[in-house]
């Protein structure tokens, strides 16, 4: 079909909304500081770099923001490595029927490499990605389109035809950004936020991967 598929990691196709939240808490906890109110929908789909500095204040002295980012990522693993981590519905069915239609699949996400790798390990995803772009391939987080202009030319697939799913307003941004199809997936956001719009709207909203397949994928480019 000569498309693409790109898929931001949290939120798109685990849930790790709470074991993220959780690991923040303990990195909050272990500074001496507070997160506040609805951090995490505030902050989904940026960089630790980004949130550290900017949006929390906790420090801006560059080690210090990297060593932090860094103890909250060790936090992070240590929970989905004893709790586990589950799927948005339909995630893996859909993937796997892109993989059989000749659809390649490439990870775009704010995450650490590590994270993604240990998370496709426990999954045993690894092999229906033909490319991962992590936080440390991109100078620029979203919703700059680097993450995603890079995952596509890993692809071997031109932006245009490209489809990013995501969970956030800087994800959807940086996909319009790099002229790709952008589907929300209403999961850190419900479908109403995604309707009520104006700029930079999705092309698609889905609650969850249960409806799509690879000719659904393909029906974005004839409209």
């Amino acid at each position: 079909m000569n498309i693409g598929a790109i898929f931001d990691w949290d939120g798109v196709v685990a849930n790790t909304e709470l074991p993220h939240l959780e690991s923040w808490r303990m990195l909050a906890k272990a500074h001496g500081h507070e997160i506040p109110d609805n951090f995490m929908a505030d902050t989904f789909g940026k960089r630790n770099l980004e949130i550290i500095p900017n949006m929390l204040g906790w420090t801006k002295d560059r080690a210090e923001v990297e060593k932090m980012s860094d103890e909250k990522e060790v936090y992070y693993r240590g929970i989905i490595a004893e709790k586990g981590l589950p799927l948005v519905a339909g995630v893996e069915d859909f993937l796997r029927a892109l993989n059989a239609a000749g659809i390649p699949c490439a990870i775009g996400s704010s995450s650490p490499r590590r994270n993604i790798e240990q998370a496709l390990d426990v999954l045993g995803f690894a092999p229906l990605f033909s490319a991962v772009v992590s936080m440390e391939d991109v100078s620029r987080g979203k919703p700059a389109p680097d993450v995603f202009l890079l995952a596509a030319e890993r692809l071997g697939v031109e932006p245009r035809r490209c489809a990013v799913f995501e969970d956030s307003e800087a994800g959807i941004d940086a996909a319009n950004a790099a002229k790709m199809k952008s589907v929300a997936v209403a999961t850190t956001r419900p479908a109403d936020f995604w309707e009520s719009r104006w700029q930079g709207f999705p092309d698609a909203i889905i609650a969850d991967f249960l409806p799509m397949t690879p000719e659904i994928l393909a029906s974005f480019w004839r409209k």
